[in-house]
């Protein structure tokens, strides 16, 4: 391993809140393909677990695969407001969602643990509110159906993301790699939500999610890597893995004032709560 990678950090106890193993990054970049690095950089460095986040319902069924492979990795399934553009119709795309996790029988053969990735995306342009709206509310519905909780996308749509979920107040869940003000954070917090802290908190312009990162309740914390994609300092731009979590870990503990074993500790107790995880994955 190259000097540069060591690391500092243990990654031992880690939960990873958001990732996407299915991603062809992994695979497109050297070597490192997604079982290479499941093996070696997650579960072999002493990641306790990782939840595998679908972004449509094809990915969704890979997520389930890999899930059956390790038994530190679970799946989310869900459609993201990216995906639904290129989908057909929103209630029959959906309900191909809902089959999978329809009893609890299939939740737990299927290790679905979570609805998401969903939410809205107003930064990629062109964008259709209305289809992604649709998209969102639906998927509340069936986590309300279900009795799970979701995993939310927010870019540039605070005000709308928030306004869904006061309209849903049976569901909860979680903030990924949170963009908003503190405080929304709080207010979120405040009605049952957590947040989550992606790569994005070790940047140097991230002063705002530093800010948000000091007033989230520490029963309300999450980290998360949501790799391939947003790799931490110093591998910004890389290929992004659980193992290197660490790195969000340690930022969280400084823009806290804390240390380092606490935000491990914090984190996968809020993950396992969250996501009903046995108290030792």
């Amino acid at each position: 391993m190259m000097k540069e990678e060591t690391k500092v950090w243990s990654a031992e106890g880690l939960i990873d809140s958001h990732a996407h193993y299915f991603d062809s990054r992994f695979g497109g970049e050297g070597d490192h393909s997604a079982d290479e690095i499941l093996s070696r950089e997650v579960f072999g460095a002493g990641i306790a677990a990782a939840v595998n986040v679908a972004t449509n319902p094809e990915n969704a069924l890979a997520c389930i695969r890999q899930a059956q492979v390790y038994s530190g990795l679970y799946a989310a399934v869900g459609i993201h407001p990216e995906d639904c553009k290129a989908l057909g119709d929103a209630d029959e795309e959906i309900e191909r969602i809902r089959v999978l996790a329809d009893t609890p029988e299939k939740r737990k053969k299927n290790k679905i643990i979570a609805i998401g990735e969903i939410g809205l995306d107003y930064y990629w342009e062109p964008y259709d509110k209305a289809r992604q709206a649709e998209f969102f509310e639906k998927q509340m519905l069936l986590a309300k159906e279900l009795g799970l909780p979701v995993i939310i996308h927010d870019r540039e749509a605070h005000g709308d993301c928030f306004e869904t979920v006061l309209r849903h107040p049976d569901v909860t869940g979680v903030f990924h790699s949170f963009s908003g003000s503190a405080e929304m954070a709080r207010e979120l917090c405040r009605r049952g939500w957590y947040i989550s802290f992606s790569g994005v908190l070790t940047f140097r312009n991230a002063r705002k999610v530093r800010e948000v990162a000091q007033v989230v309740p520490s029963d309300r914390i999450l980290v998360e890597t949501d790799c391939p994609y947003l790799s931490p300092e110093p591998f910004r731009g890389r290929l992004n893995h659980s193992g290197r979590m660490v790195f969000t870990a340690a930022a969280l503990a400084e823009a806290r004032g804390t240390d380092y074993q606490t935000v491990v500790s914090q984190t996968s107790e809020n993950a396992c709560v969250l996501f009903g995880l046995p108290d030792k994955v």
